[in-house]
């Protein structure tokens, strides 16, 4: 994987930072997209610190000529993208009765068109190195629904959609594209759920089979298995990490 140049969404904190790491790790150089520019940098440096590569670059994937503009510095920087993982995400609880269009639109404009924009921006780079990886970080939500989440469920499940289909699309180019939904996973943006009531800590390790809450890591290491040489006859796959909680 050396060789390969790959972009994170999101990937300045949570699972995102878990998955830059990770495939670090692995050898590939990362460029870190993050809303929070200074947070991507921080986390780009700490992993150039321990010896590996990476870049970290302020991108609201909301904004399609901040993707470009980011994508054009990869490239330039680092190589053409090899590797995409879309796990920039935001969260808006509320009844459904009060969840206005801004609200809506915003959560979709983050998680479901950036994905869109992302994939759109990368993928004629993968074509013409006929390889290319993409994993996109959907929701377990997506099977079961969450009351009050009406926009980030929505999402979430379209990403579903938009994975299957680029799968179809570009299969034959070398090109797989997965989702990973996580399950109950301990993050920045499940803590701020739970400080507004949306889940119960207690409650939600009992449901889950294997009796804990997940890490990142555990997401890393599936991300990591999804783009290496080993999982090029996986496409168009749901590959879910919930510790037994969904099928």
């Amino acid at each position: 994987m050396t060789s390969r140049t790959a972009i994170v969404t999101g990937g300045a904190s949570g699972i995102g930072l878990a998955i830059s790491r990770r495939l670090v790790g692995d050898g590939t150089v990362v460029a870190i997209f993050d809303v929070d520019g200074g947070a991507a940098r921080d986390a780009a440096t700490e992993i150039c610190t321990d010896g590996g590569k990476a870049i970290g670059l302020a991108v609201d994937v909301a904004d399609r000529t901040a993707i470009d503009a980011a994508v054009t510095e990869v490239r330039s920087t680092l190589g053409p993208p090899a590797i995409l993982v879309n796990n920039a995400g935001i969260t808006v609880a509320g009844p459904f009765l009060e969840l206005t269009a801004e609200t809506w639109n915003r959560v979709l404009a983050v998680n479901l068109t950036g994905t869109f924009d992302c994939c759109q921006a990368v993928l004629p780079d993968m074509v013409e190195q006929n390889w290319g990886r993409i994993v996109n970080i959907s929701s377990s939500s997506m099977h079961s629904g969450v009351p009050g989440m009406a926009a980030y469920v929505t999402s979430k499940a379209g990403m579903v959609g938009l994975t299957k289909v680029l799968a179809l699309e570009f299969g034959r180019r070398g090109i797989t594209v997965n989702t990973i939904p996580p399950g109950f996973i301990e993050t920045p943006m499940m803590r701020d759920s739970l400080s507004k009531g949306v889940f119960d800590m207690d409650l939600q390790v009992a449901k889950t089979p294997v009796g804990r809450v997940g890490r990142p890591e555990d997401i890393a290491a599936t991300c990591s298995f999804l783009v290496s040489e080993e999982a090029a006859y996986i496409t168009g796959q749901i590959i879910g990490v919930n510790g037994g909680r969904n099928t």
